[in-house]
């Protein structure tokens, strides 16, 4: 694993399908499965499916304080779950769509489309307007 750290600078999408193709498949799935491992995690992976969000957004969304919020983003990015990128002003975040643990994330994905939380987090994500709440 010592050359996994040359490989760092180039990006968390990069070590991770380094890591599952060197046969790191249990850690691999151990990060993937503790970032997803909290209500509010859960909750930022399902509003990105819908759209891409800046942390703005989803702070308004899930009514937490933006640190907590930045936290949550990077334990999600860390897991190669999500990614970002500049859009304007804005850095906006999105779903990892060619990530190995896909099949998973779609299996838990249709588990929570049910849920009451997950239900008005989407309600509210289609009636906010970035322009207005970031400032």
């Amino acid at each position: 694993m010592q050359s996994l750290d040359r490989r760092r600078k180039k990006g968390t999408i990069y070590i991770v399908f380094w890591l599952y193709r060197k046969g790191y498949v249990m850690d691999i799935l151990e990060k993937t499965l503790k970032a997803l491992a909290n209500k509010n995690r859960l909750r930022i992976v399902k509003m990105l499916e819908k759209k891409n969000l800046c942390v703005c957004e989803i702070t308004a969304v899930l009514g937490i304080k933006q640190p907590s919020v930045t936290a949550h983003l990077l334990k999600l990015k860390s897991a190669g779950i999500i990614g970002e990128r500049q859009n304007g002003l804005y850095t906006e975040f999105f779903i990892i769509r060619k990530t190995p643990l896909l099949k998973i994330w779609k299996v838990l994905s249709q588990t929570l489309d049910n849920s009451p939380s997950i239900k008005k987090d989407i309600l509210k994500i289609r009636g906010i307007d970035r322009h207005k709440i970031c400032k």
